[in-house]
């Protein structure tokens, strides 16, 4: 965007910002300028072209050039405009949380099919908080928890329960550290999952800017279910399920992981919109 004195509409930040980011890689550069426009305006997208013709502010156009820099340098477009939408909710990113996945609500409503309103459910690492949040939001008279090891995402999480008024109990630590002895009905975990020889291949917005513990899950990427699944039966109660996100192609391993308990029954797999097979679960018989 040019210094010079000039009559800087709308339309016209929108047509150079969407050029200028499609020069440095951003994929659905026209989508993410509308966004960072709305995000500087306070507008949604139809404020946004009901407004082509104002003309930007200089204070208006300084904040844009920020969030612009940014993005060209692949900073995620959620940690610039500060949140991120899941399940129909909004949630508070940084870059100590992984932004929330559309493809993670498989989890979500795999989960409340299997819940009752008054079950105890676990969410292990809790991120954002996204998950835990929705299940609350939906089923009002669970108890859920959340265990997160960082406490930079535990403080976030806690931002977004109370900003979205619902009630999660959090705790800080790693697995099961902090229920020597407790027992849920239902256990869900979108653990990372990525393996390490493919976390220098991945996307510059993942790679550079979300937290490598939440990504990082081992030489094949199945360490956290090789440490949750043998674990969980000693904190469900009997019927209770074990339910978990998984990477493309993982589904097969981590089934054959909850078969090997030889404790768990109605084991099954579930699709993402995509087709990919993105939920592993179990029942403890």
């Amino acid at each position: 965007m040019s210094e010079k004195q000039e009559i800087w509409t709308v339309l016209k930040v929108l047509t150079w910002t969407k050029g200028y980011l499609a020069q440095k890689g951003v994929e659905n550069a026209r989508l993410e300028s509308e966004w960072l426009l709305c995000g500087v305006l306070d507008l949604d997208r139809v404020g946004l072209y009901l407004n082509f013709d104002k003309p930007l502010t200089e204070a208006e156009l300084a904040r844009l050039r920020g969030m612009v820099a940014r993005r060209a340098r692949r900073e995620p477009l959620q940690y610039i405009l500060g949140s991120q939408e899941f399940m129909g909710l909004e949630f508070a990113v940084t870059p100590a949380v992984l932004i929330p996945r559309h493809d993670t609500e498989v989890l979500v409503a795999e989960a409340v099919q299997r819940a009752a309103d008054g079950s105890r459910i676990l969410d292990i690492g809790v991120g954002s908080g996204c998950i835990a949040i929705a299940l609350a939001k939906v089923l009002p008279r669970a108890e859920v928890m959340g265990v997160e090891a960082s406490p930079e995402a535990l403080a976030l999480a806690e931002k977004n329960i109370e900003a979205n008024a619902v009630r999660v109990t959090l705790f800080e630590g790693s697995l099961f550290e902090p229920f020597p002895t407790e027992r849920f009905d239902l256990i869900v975990s979108n653990p990372p999952y990525i393996p390490t020889v493919d976390l220098e291949s991945l996307q510059p917005e993942v790679r550079d800017f979300e937290p490598r513990q939440a990504l990082d899950g081992g030489a094949d990427g199945l360490d956290f279910y090789r440490l949750i699944t043998p674990a969980a039966p000693s904190h469900l109660n009997p019927g209770g399920w074990l339910l978990f996100e998984v990477g493309i192609g993982q589904a097969a391993a981590v089934k054959g992981l909850l078969e090997r308990t030889c404790v768990f029954t109605d084991i099954f797999t579930a699709r993402d919109p995509s087709g990919i097979e993105r939920v592993v679960g179990g029942r403890l018989a």
